[in-house]
């Protein structure tokens, strides 16, 4: 049985908080005032009998007692989430015909999942599912021929689109087991290994590109690499290192024991994940579509990423509908 003072309303607090490390911002993203969010960590505190926060740091900062109990927090929060999604049933029997596109980073597990969860309502449409890379999801939207996308966006992809924020998938560097110990420098031995680009027709191979030439992060161009797969086979075999993201990690899972996950030697910078809505469908269908995907996503990818890496905790996840 929880303590008493241990509430829901408290959790989500304390969560915002953590992560933004500021009771202002804390405020905006919960509804609460200020009084308010400094009362319910007050009471979350008192009822567990430890202090979470330290307020003398700016921003402030979870005590080694916060962030043992933020983990566990979140997992019930990301369950708790999840149960709601799953209880939120899409009204979808009014369509005749539904066209979406998904990129293929979620192939191995969301598509599945979402698709599922979209037939259970779909008793009268006709559904076509598009899965692509981003660049090739965003010309066909573009083009007319999908009603719906869910894939990484550019400042330019969404004219004339109606967007749902869905995740900030940020970019994390992947190398072979055991190249890059704890100690060293990390830039000398990422030069003498080859990096593996993405192929620079593809969204993500541009960004890394523009994000390489904004750090002054320069490695020679010996490699451009047209599938996520294909890279991060390279990359347990030894070949080189490459820039991808947690959702191209953790696509690769066979590699896993071959493959280690690094923070960026240089300033971090990450990719949007929305869902684009053409013109005419901007109604519930694609606001509910998100909010379920929302709920996928943390579940299945946030939620397991962050408990296997730990300080992708802040950087990587989900977005609300007015972030």
């Amino acid at each position: 049985m929880l303590n008493k003072g241990v509430t829901l309303r408290g959790l989500e607090v304390f969560e915002a908080l953590a992560e933004y490390g500021s009771v202002a911002r804390a405020s905006e993203i919960t509804g609460l005032s200020q009084p308010a969010v400094s009362q319910q960590i007050r009471n979350l505190q008192t009822a567990l009998g430890t202090d979470l926060i330290d307020h003398s740091k700016r921003p402030m900062q979870l005590t080694a007692a916060g962030r043992a109990y933020l983990a566990r927090a979140r997992e019930v929060l990301s369950q708790l989430r999840m149960a709601e999604s799953e209880l939120t049933v899409m009204d979808l029997t009014h369509l005749t015909q539904l066209s979406m596109g998904i990129i293929d980073d979620f192939d191995n597990d969301l598509t599945p999942r979402l698709v599922t969860k979209l037939a259970e309502s779909m008793t009268r449409c006709r559904f076509r599912l598009v899965t692509a890379p981003s660049h090739e999801i965003i010309n066909a939207i573009h083009a007319g021929d999908l009603h719906m996308a869910i894939t990484a966006v550019a400042p330019e992809t969404v004219d004339s689109m109606t967007e749902y924020p869905l995740a900030r998938d940020p970019f994390i560097l992947v190398a072979p087991s055991g190249y890059l110990s704890a100690t060293g420098d990390m830039s000398q031995k990422l030069q003498d290994l080859p990096m593996l680009r993405y192929g620079q027709e593809q969204l993500i191979g541009r960004q890394i590109e523009a994000a390489l030439n904004r750090a002054q992060f320069d490695v020679p161009h010996r490699f451009e690499i047209g599938s996520n797969p294909s890279l991060m086979s390279m990359v347990s075999r030894g070949i080189g290192w490459a820039i991808t993201t947690p959702l191209g990690y953790l696509r690769a899972a066979r590699f896993h024991d071959q493959v280690e996950a690094h923070p960026l030697p240089f300033p971090q910078f990450s990719r949007q994940i929305s869902l684009l809505a053409s013109g005419d469908w901007a109604d519930t269908v694609p606001r509910d579509v998100a909010h379920t995907m929302r709920g996928l996503i943390q579940a299945h990818m946030v939620t397991p990423a962050i408990e296997r890496f730990p300080w992708l905790d802040g950087a990587f996840t989900i977005l609300e509908a007015d972030t």
